[in-house]
């Protein structure tokens, strides 16, 4: 997954191996993988999951991978009790949030300087019940 994750983005913003087995080895942490295309890492808290992390390497981009990807970790969050799903998106990153809100995630704040380039973040919510 990390060298997934360092083929999909900048630098500032690749989580290193340890961050992916650290957040794997914690309660309620899950990923689904399609080999050679992408994987989504999402936990649940209670009744409420966040997508930590979506990743689709460039040249399986524009086919559906994002989408399946979304799609699975939606189903396995509501399947394992959540009711809401959340994640944030980059206020520049328009190919992601059209796929989000094609899903149904609606806006449900922001957080100012997010990234590591000082863009903002879109905080959007789902329900799954």
């Amino acid at each position: 997954m990390a060298l997934i994750h360092a083929a999909c983005f900048p630098p500032a913003e690749r989580w290193r191996t340890s961050a992916f087995a650290t957040l794997l080895g914690q309660p309620g942490t899950h990923a689904h993988v399609v080999p050679d295309a992408g994987f989504v890492l999402w936990r649940r808290a209670v009744d409420e999951a966040e997508i930590l992390t979506l990743a689709v390497l460039p040249d399986a981009r524009r086919r559906g991978v994002a989408r399946a990807l979304m799609s699975a970790a939606l189903a396995m969050a509501e399947a394992d009790g959540a009711e809401v799903m959340f994640l944030e998106v980059g206020r520049r990153n328009t190919a992601a949030r059209a796929l989000y809100a094609a899903l149904g995630f609606v806006a449900a704040g922001e957080r100012r300087g997010y990234y590591a380039d000082g863009e903002d973040a879109l905080v959007l919510q789902r329900p799954l019940r």
